[in-house]
């Protein structure tokens, strides 16, 4: 987003705690609302706004619980009440069937309103919800870890000036983490230690298995240096998804964005119209 733009709340009716998701806007176009996943913000997206912008009104917005938005108190905060979240901030917002894409987290909620045949399309970047049960311990168990060493690390963000740590760090989210700021690092670091969402959703989470069939149109792609989920969770999509339309993010981690810009930015517009 460009400097001058304001962030703003938009009220989510109906959902438990009344929960409101902070959010930036940019562009023109037909509405693109961006989800971000799990431990992360709208700025995870900062890398591929200025090829969106010129083609699609870009909504970047905080899942509860992350970012700048409230968390849901005293309620679920599994994928149906994530996704009731971002239905409500639709309607509140007057985007009619917009077009929404995410990533991990972000990816899964989108399939889930895909699902409900409230968005023009979906397209998840590396979705949640499709590994065995053990496949999905994996990811928990990896997170946790990570949660713990970005504690640590928390107290000395000098380290982070070595490239080699960073890449080590988010080895599992990024195939190119060393092309990181230091800035950059700390601040993924800060949004996902700072997101009280982190822990309750995670243990959401656990066990979670996505069902389809979908209703809207949806573009699935998968980063080939994914070091979070499994390759093998590519095909269970395969399987329970097959009127969708599956890609593969070449030389792509868990998070794609950072990694090739141009490459996702490409998917995302394709799968959003064209």
């Amino acid at each position: 987003m460009t400097a001058g733009d304001a962030a703003r709340t938009a009220a989510a009716p109906g959902v438990a705690a009344a929960t409101t998701l902070h959010h930036v806007r940019d562009g023109s176009g037909p509405p693109l609302v961006l989800l971000s996943g799990i431990g992360m913000d709208g700025s995870a997206w900062r890398p591929v706004l200025d090829r969106l912008t010129p083609e699609r009104d870009v909504w970047a917005v905080d899942l509860p619980g992350f970012g700048g938005s409230a968390a849901i108190e005293d309620g679920p905060c599994g994928i149906d009440a994530l996704a009731d979240a971002a239905e409500a901030f639709i309607a509140a917002s007057r985007l009619e069937r917009p077009h929404v894409a995410g990533n991990s987290l972000g990816g899964v909620v989108a399939l889930e309103l895909a699902r409900r045949g409230v968005v023009a399309s979906a397209t998840a970047l590396s979705p949640a919800g499709f590994g065995t049960r053990l496949e999905g311990r994996f990811a928990v168990l990896s997170l946790r870890a990570t949660y713990a060493v970005a504690a640590r690390l928390r107290r000395a963000p000098g380290l982070l000036r070595r490239p080699r740590l960073r890449r080590l760090l988010y080895a599992q989210i990024f195939a190119h983490a060393e092309r990181l700021t230091p800035g950059e690092a700390y601040g993924h670091m800060c949004v996902m230690l700072d997101g009280t969402g982190f822990a309750p959703v995670l243990r959401a989470m656990d066990g979670y298995r996505f069902r389809g069939p979908l209703r809207s149109p949806a573009t699935i792609a998968w980063g080939t240096r994914d070091a979070l989920l499994l390759p093998t969770e590519a095909f269970h999509a395969r399987r329970e998804l097959p009127e969708a339309r599956h890609l593969w993010l070449r030389g792509c981690g868990h998070v794609p964005m950072s990694d090739d810009p141009a490459q996702v930015a490409r998917v995302l517009l394709e799968g959003s119209g064209g």
